[in-house]
């Protein structure tokens, strides 16, 4: 990483502005400024986000001086009742929260520094708002930049998977942002009143997993927010970046196809971060590739950067699966519009315990044989434990992360291996799994699991996807199951670029569990799969002699960091599973954060956090599944504060309803200052 501290043009930092709303609140902002911007207006790129600037983690704030240095007023602004803004939040993704940001812009816009012209940016929150914003069409947005986000709430987020509750990062998110959201703004910054907005803030505060749990449904509360109800409403010109081991890359290739506007897409084998600085690599110049997107839709420049291809994808090759993997090998390659026409589609046939090729299979089109019924029926009673090498839904980069041999996984589900490979595959896209299959009981889920196996036995997960079954027809209006009735079903796996060496092999996998990826049905289920009925349908890439010549990335390069000072070294982040043998009981725990004291040295405030995330399932006892938060943190600064938050927060379930504990405490210089204690029980909704 090169660290630049010269730019075309000097930069200003204007600290602690306040933008004020048309009902009278105030949101505060960062202003990073060039120092000549009165004299040579430039255009303005907003991040509108709700976390805190304090705290050792907030390293990525390096973009805003760079792009700054390159000629734009860079604006980072609280949202409403976060960091050291005025008013209360609610949830992610308000209305109220969209029409504050539409007032941000047209204020930008308005300043005598600014161009007029403004984009916004941001990575996970802020990429989805970005988004969101965009479509409301304010006046002065001409394009926006978002990485890891998602343009559908209900399929791609934290909250469900295929109508599955996420048992990975529903509960864990709601706990989270209960957590973060009682921290005080700061009194240097806000003034005297500091501690009366706190209190009012700590009693606003609430679980949110609470609400997300409400909505089992892609009800009207999903489809708030979630651009893909209407493409077209979006104008401006997008760039969506995306990861493959990130949570939200399903969003990029949707977007490209379903956006009418100008429009690129970019996705690496990256995790939860900024493409510049991120596991796996190789990270590449996103700061120098933004700013040439900025500099054609926001100044008029010529950067060239619309006349290359659509479509740019990281094509993985083979690597052991591993806890982590720092550098994931692979080659660049590119489509020039999305969806492709270049690509083709192969399908191959499940049989008993195997995977043929159109050309190895006997008796006609394995289509047709779909058709037919099926009367190979493989019955497979799914432990609970199956999913405890799943990894990672939305990686960040730390050990444990990546899925593991998938073996043992494979071991546990009904799996088709096909005949070694006897050339090359290279596959871009959503790969298809049609299931015939029946189940035993009224509520049930599918996790289907593609493999590249090597020739040693190693199992490589490529892509997957889960289902719940009762949402089979739709998301909106599931219907319960009727027991041992066969019936189809279609899984669109994750997207993916994955070419497989000649002398692997695929393998499909299926089971009706995935803990804690996602939450176990009420009952055990066994699952029915007529085999010769099912069939996996592949998104074969021919080559492209002009990937060779694609232009490439400049080498990685940023600003310096905000002034944080590391007081304390935080522990090791990862995951682990202890499991308990005499009870059969796996305890799968993942810490966040662990530890760390840090300075910012700016803002004079010492900030220390602890987050450890634990999920609990005894074996046979789908009932017995519980996940729980725990988060403690510190601010301070000098005799003035000296605050502490303590949340705890559990989720478990019957056969009829959910159970959401909460607790909170807030301490003032070591007094006990505000207490929750909260429990809600929600009907579960055919999950």
């Amino acid at each position: 990483m090169k660290v630049r501290d010269e730019f075309p043009r000097r930069v200003q930092v204007l600290d602690h502005q306040w933008i004020a709303l048309s009902d009278g609140a105030r949101l505060h902002a960062r202003i990073w400024l060039p120092t000549d911007a009165d004299d040579d207006p430039v255009p303005a790129i907003l991040e509108a986000s709700p976390y805190r600037l304090t705290d050792g983690g907030q390293r990525d704030w390096e973009v805003y001086p760079y792009w700054a240095g390159h000629g734009y007023a860079c604006v980072r602004v609280d949202l409403r009742g976060t960091g050291d803004s005025e008013g209360l939040i609610d949830d992610e993704y308000t209305a109220r929260e969209q029409r504050d940001v539409c007032e941000v812009i047209a204020w930008l816009a308005a300043r005598p520094w600014c161009s007029g012209s403004v984009g916004m940016t941001g990575i996970s929150w802020t990429g989805f708002n970005s988004l969101q914003v965009a479509a409301l069409r304010p006046p002065a947005l001409r394009a926006i930049v978002t990485l890891m986000s998602t343009d559908d709430r209900y399929a791609d987020d934290v909250h469900y998977k295929g109508g599955c509750v996420s048992g990975l990062d529903m509960h864990a998110w709601g706990a989270t942002m209960m957590h973060y959201n009682a921290l005080p703004s700061h009194p240097q910054v806000v003034g005297d009143g500091w501690h009366e907005r706190w209190l009012a803030r700590l009693g606003h505060n609430a679980d949110w997993a609470a609400t997300w749990l409400s909505h089992q449904r892609r009800d009207a509360y999903w489809k708030h927010g979630s651009v893909c109800e209407d493409y077209a409403a979006i104008e401006a010109a997008v760039y969506a970046i995306g990861g493959w081991t990130d949570g939200y890359h399903n969003a990029v290739m949707r977007l490209l196809a379903g956006l009418p506007g100008p429009r690129k897409g970019l996705i690496g084998p990256w995790s939860h971060s900024f493409p510049h600085r991120v596991v796996p690599g190789p990270a590449i110049g996103y700061l120098q590739e933004a700013l040439r997107f900025w500099d054609h839709w926001l100044k008029g420049i010529d950067t060239g950067v619309m006349d290359e291809p659509m479509l740019r994808v990281w094509m993985e090759d083979w690597v052991a699966p591993a806890p982590l993997i720092a550098e994931h090998p692979g080659r660049w390659v590119a489509e020039d519009t999305w969806p492709s026409p270049r690509l083709e589609t192969r399908v191959w046939a499940l049989g008993d315990g195997t995977l043929d090729a159109p050309s190895d299979t006997q008796g006609g089109d394995p289509l047709d044989e779909a058709v037919q019924g099926g009367t190979t029926r493989l019955v497979h009673r799914g432990l609970q434990l199956t999913g405890m090498d799943a990894g990672a839904w939305c990686a960040e980069g730390t050990p444990g992360d990546w899925p593991l041999d998938q073996r043992a996984e494979d071991g546990r589900s009904l799996a088709f291996t096909s005949a070694p490979l006897a050339a090359p595959l290279e596959i871009l896209g959503a790969p298809e799994v049609t299931v015939r299959l029946a189940v035993d009981r009224p509520s049930a889920l599918i996790c289907v699991r593609l493999c590249d196996v090597a020739p040693d036995g190693c199992s490589k997960l490529v892509t997957r996807q889960v289902l719940n079954l009762t949402h089979r027809r739709s998301h909106e209006h599931p219907a319960p199951l009727t027991p041992g009735e066969p019936f189809t079903v279609t899984l669109a796996l994750d997207t993916v670029a994955h070419a497989f060496r000649a002398g692997h092999r695929l393998r499909v996998a299926v089971s009706p569990t995935y803990w804690p990826w996602v939450w176990p049905s009420p009952e055990a289920v066994e699952l029915t799969v007529f085999a010769d009925a099912s069939r996996l349908t592949l998104p074969v890439r021919p080559p492209r002699p002009a990937d060779a010549a694609l232009a490439p990335f400049g080498e990685p390069e940023s600003a310096a960091a905000l002034e944080v000072e590391t007081l304390v070294e935080p522990g090791s982040r990862g995951r682990r599973v202890d499991w308990d043998i005499d009870t059969d009981t796996m305890r799968y725990e993942y810490r966040w954060i662990d530890g760390g004291r840090y300075h910012d040295r700016a803002a004079d405030i010492v900030t220390e956090d602890h987050c450890v995330y634990t999920y609990e399932l005894r074996e046979g006892e789908p009932l017995s599944a519980v996940a729980r938060f725990e988060g403690h943190s510190d601010l301070q600064r000098g005799a003035e504060l000296d605050v502490r938050i303590d949340t705890l927060s559990e989720l478990r379930a019957s056969a009829d309803e959910f159970l959401l504990r909460d607790e909170q405490r807030a301490y003032d210089h070591g007094e006990l200052v505000h207490e929750t204690q909260s429990e809600q029980r929600i009907p579960r909704d055919l999950v």
